[in-house]
């Protein structure tokens, strides 16, 4: 007979003008993975923070049982003393540190009362090894990816005497391969007896490795399915989550493409630190008005890095190739530029480069355009508030009013806002790298209605994702890349998973001598 190591009782959480959560109760047997879904807002991550501390003991009501004791953690060190660790959908790592430095900040490895160094990277290592990272402790952590932050974040937690580990969105930012990889890893650590819970979007990760799955909505439990016992399909999920059938994953789309619109040719770009290697190779793409292109690869292909690159040479070094919008070339050499242009970038990682956190909805949404609300050189806070709550309406933003802080938002609510601000500046190309990362199934619908909206407006929209399903379901052409390189351009009747894979994984051949 298996008992619970955890049981949350009527857990009630209240912000200014919103409840969170209302009632919400659940319980986590010992040694199971026990997932929980949930659409955008409906208060995942908010019990997970009452869980771990973050919202302490006194700030919200109902009561937390973790191995038969009520308990009243008072911040996060309470809970992982307790054997509690979170790791955040957004990461915390400073980017300044070693890899080794962020795993054991806090947590030091001292000898005599110093920080043991070769101490501290031997133990990194091998905490590397079990998350399948392969880098050198002492790499910096802006010098990695986002994917492999998540890989940190996972080597953090298991550097700590861990009984319970909640992990929120813990694939979203990894591909495939490296998902695998991960969920493969908290199955081990179950066969250790570490108990897990798993906020997660991705529903088939969910059904490979969830023991039992609560849904939540709207602040409320909804129900707990035995992943076991019951007959549960994506379908079940997906009704309890948003209160409905879905009846299609992505919304019908008929295109109406025009005449080209953005066309990038012969683009080189090399990496900022090492010099001498390209990571984007003599690419060559383009986008028609009313046209949505997909981009494909594997981490490390260099989506990100070539998007980035086009808009405003916001990464790398040496970058070399040219830029035409209807025919004519246009400069995209910095930000300011590319927006002048028409061109808008919204990043795949939101919290660092998308969003001011410390500031509120309306004042994102306007940053990248005041020009439009400026008059004689002031800003006009009046029309500020219209325009961003029209964004909070017509997004779904859910928050009671555009004054609320960015930070205080739900990571799906974050891009929302992330969304509105590039749509605000009314650009002719909008590239938009994973644009549904960390979002639920629910609210990725909207965003694809969205997408389709702007491409009906004569718009040209770039995708970048790492879900193929996504791609083959919204997109008119994929381009794989592969190693930096374009490997094809693929019309959506030809674009299949396997032969999309195919190409994202294809070796290029050498330049003949």
């Amino acid at each position: 007979m298996t008992t619970n190591i955890l049981e949350m009782r009527n857990i009630t959480k209240t912000f200014p003008g919103v409840k969170a959560l209302q009632d919400v109760s659940i319980g986590v047997q010992r040694g199971h993975i026990h997932a929980i879904c949930g659409e955008n807002g409906a208060g995942k991550s908010t019990l997970m923070k009452v869980l771990s501390g973050v919202y302490p003991h006194g700030s919200y009501d109902g009561d937390i049982v973790f191995e038969n004791e009520t308990v009243a953690f008072r911040n996060i060190n309470d809970s992982e003393a307790a054997g509690v660790v979170i790791i955040h959908q957004e990461l915390a790592l400073s980017p300044y540190l070693s890899i080794a430095e962020n795993i054991f900040l806090g947590n030091e490895q001292q000898t005599g009362g110093w920080i043991d160094w070769n101490k501290t990277n031997l133990e990194a290592g091998k905490l590397l090894a079990r998350v399948g990272l392969k880098d050198n402790p002492i790499t910096k952590i802006r010098d990695i990816g986002v994917g492999k932050q998540q890989l940190v974040e996972i080597a953090k937690a298991l550097s700590k005497e861990v009984k319970l580990l909640i992990l929120d969105e813990p694939t979203a930012a990894l591909n495939d391969e490296d998902s695998a990889h991960l969920l493969d890893l908290i199955k081990h650590l179950q066969g250790q007896g570490i108990t897990s819970i798993i906020i997660s979007h991705k529903l088939n990760e969910i059904k490979a490795i969830a023991d039992e799955v609560t849904i939540i909505r709207d602040g409320k439990t909804i129900e707990t399915l035995d992943m076991h016992a019951d007959e549960v399909t994506e379908e079940r999920i997906i009704k309890l989550m948003v209160g409905r059938d879905l009846e299609s994953r992505f919304p019908a789309h008929t295109p109406k493409i025009g005449e080209e619109l953005l066309r990038i040719e012969n683009w080189t770009v090399h990496h900022p630190l090492d010099h001498e290697r390209a990571v984007v190779k003599e690419a060559n793409l383009f986008v028609r008005a009313g046209e949505i292109v997909g981009i494909a690869g594997l981490m490390g292909a260099g989506r990100t890095e070539l998007a980035m690159s086009v808009f405003g040479k916001s990464y790398g070094y040496n970058i070399s190739g040219t830029v035409y919008k209807s025919g004519k070339k246009i400069d995209t050499t910095t930000v300011s530029a590319a927006i002048a242009n028409g061109i808008a970038y919204a990043t795949e990682d939101r919290q660092v480069y998308g969003l001011n956190l410390i500031d509120d909805i309306k004042r994102n949404i306007s940053g990248a355009a005041l020009n439009l609300l400026s008059r004689r050189g002031w800003i006009d806070e009046n029309r500020e508030i219209v325009v961003a709550e029209g964004f909070r309406k017509s997004m779904n933003i859910k928050a009671p009013n555009v004054e609320v802080l960015t930070g205080k938002l739900s990571g799906g609510n974050q891009q929302k806002v992330v969304l509105s601000k590039w749509m605000y500046s009314n650009p002719d190309v909008l590239i938009l790298d994973e644009p549904t990362r960390g979002i639920d199934v629910g609210a990725k619908y909207e965003i694809y209605g969205i997408i389709n909206a702007l491409a009906d407006e004569g718009k040209g929209v770039i995708v970048i994702s790492s879900e193929l399903p996504e791609l083959l379901g919204i997109c008119d052409r994929i381009y794989a890349l592969s190693e930096g390189r374009i490997t094809a351009d693929l019309p959506r009747e030809e674009a299949t998973a396997e032969r999309v894979m195919q190409l994202m994984t294809q070796e290029r051949e050498k330049d003949h001598e």
